[in-house]
């Protein structure tokens, strides 16, 4: 079995929450799901878990930082295309996010731009042409 990941992320308005991922590509599974948590589906293998902050406060007595403020992670996605990361990010603005919060990255090879969900947590969504890269890193290391 492939391993998974459930990133966590406290918000305060959970339908408001699991409408705006819906909006940018994610499906709810109800099957982990109720009135305090969304498991939002991105793949086989990346869920985000959206917790109400009573539901977070189960797991953890550290204060819910305001994401709004403070950044205490970047989360981020890949995509198959440059346009798919821009449809992305576009469905984002579409759904009440903020567009490009952080600067967009555009290295020929990799691009990458981002948004923030309505509780100010920052998704990146980048695509890379592996091919290339991979040929990229091979001539720096005959260079070397």
């Amino acid at each position: 079995m492939s391993k998974l990941i459930f990133v966590n992320l406290p918000v305060t308005v959970l339908d408001r929450s699991v409408a705006f991922y819906e909006a940018v590509g994610a499906t709810k599974n109800p099957q982990f799901s109720d009135h305090t948590a969304a498991c939002m589906v991105f793949s086989e293998t990346i869920h985000a878990m959206l917790l109400t902050h009573d539901k977070w406060r189960q797991f953890t007595t550290k204060p819910i930082p305001d994401a709004h403020a403070t950044a205490q992670v970047l989360l981020c996605l890949s995509e198959e295309s440059r346009d798919r990361v821009d449809a992305v990010v576009g469905k984002a603005g579409g759904a009440g996010g903020t567009i490009d919060p952080t600067p967009t990255q555009d290295h020929g090879l990799m691009y990458g731009r981002s948004f923030e969900d309505p509780d100010g947590h920052i998704w990146e969504v980048m695509w890379m042409d592996l091919e290339a890269a991979k040929a990229a890193m091979c001539g720096d290391q005959q260079a070397a």
